[in-house]
């Protein structure tokens, strides 16, 4: 017992690991592309401000001319390089001079997987080629604290949902299985049918209940059988319903003499439909399995008709007293 015990806890530590599991990546994932996404951005706000500062210090930096022939000042570009990328890291922006005017950047070893974009731009005594150093967007995501405190947070309210839908789920299927479903039960010794979940019951005359106790031990025996109205009734069902009424006089219920049960049919199940009704009017769908059929249309067709109780089993009704 304790190993199926000690089994079970491992399986539930292992579901709530695999949904936390679940859920850190997801967030991390999100965060991720949230990270790239900035990234993206913040290279391309960071490239135009670049080159826009560039373009306008280069008037007052000396990065040669070719047309007068004049020599770029390394020492001044370099100084201007290292100083522009300090305001840039300080920004806090994923990019970097690499170089301008063929002059390197002093810190260029310490971004080596940037990608390298060049740029020309146009002034108005020369060409400048400036190469930017920016951060691919996949180096972006990082760890992300935020993702592990919501997993925390979260994992258990996906498991209480998760244990309050199974538990009611299992309310629900306790609720199915404990619904009563009606039956006939027929009592013998107080002379009365009833539907076997409410209080609900009725007698009837004797040979009305004689016959019906008979019909229903009748047509369980022979589901297939057909009862015409225009024939006697067979042998069988008359020696049932017979036997039924000598079990009523052994309880006290008669002393009259056995009726003739071939005799005014058609009354006799009028009187069985009408107490059926009576006793099954909450559940009308219920009834129609213990409710002798009545005959469809006129003349001819009524006399081919059966009132034979063809979808009744044992298992549908309770015999009190037999």
């Amino acid at each position: 017992m304790k190993q199926f015990e000690s089994a079970g806890n491992i399986m539930q530590w292992l579901k709530i690991s695999g949904i936390a599991l679940l859920l850190f990546v997801a967030f991390q994932s999100a965060i991720g592309i949230g990270q790239s996404l900035g990234t993206y951005i913040s290279v391309h706000r960071a490239v135009d401000q670049i080159e826009r500062r560039v373009s306008l210090d280069s008037a007052y930096l000396d990065v040669g001319n070719k047309l007068l022939g004049t020599p770029v000042d390394r020492g001044e570009v370099a100084r201007y390089i290292q100083r522009l990328n300090q305001a840039i890291k300080k920004a806090g922006y994923p990019v970097q001079v690499a170089s301008l005017q063929g002059v390197k950047a002093v810190y260029e070893e310490t971004v080596p997987n940037h990608s390298i974009s060049t740029i020309t731009m146009e002034t108005a005594e020369q060409q400048l080629e400036l190469r930017i150093a920016t951060a691919p967007w996949w180096h972006a995501p990082s760890f992300s604290v935020l993702a592990l405190i919501a997993t925390i947070a979260v994992t258990p309210v996906i498991i209480r949902i998760r244990q309050n839908k199974k538990r009611r789920i299992a309310t629900e299927q306790e609720d199915i299985a404990n619904i009563i479903v009606p039956h006939l039960v027929i009592d013998l010794t107080r002379k009365t049918i009833r539907n076997g979940v409410d209080e609900r019951e009725a007698t009837m005359q004797n040979k009305p209940f004689c016959f019906y106790v008979a019909l229903v031990k009748y047509c369980i025996e022979h589901p297939d059988t057909k009862l015409l109205h225009h024939s006697d009734i067979p042998q069988e069902l008359t020696t049932m319903a017979n036997g039924v009424f000598s079990r009523l006089i052994e309880l006290g219920h008669t002393k009259r003499k056995r009726p003739d049960f071939n005799a005014n049919l058609d009354k006799t199940l009028s009187e069985i439909r009408s107490t059926l009704e009576d006793v099954f009017a909450p559940f009308a769908d219920a009834k129609d399995k213990f409710y002798p059929p009545r005959a469809q249309g006129e003349g001819s067709r009524s006399k081919q008709h059966s009132f034979a109780l063809t979808n009744i089993s044992l298992q549908d009704i309770e015999i009190i007293g037999n």
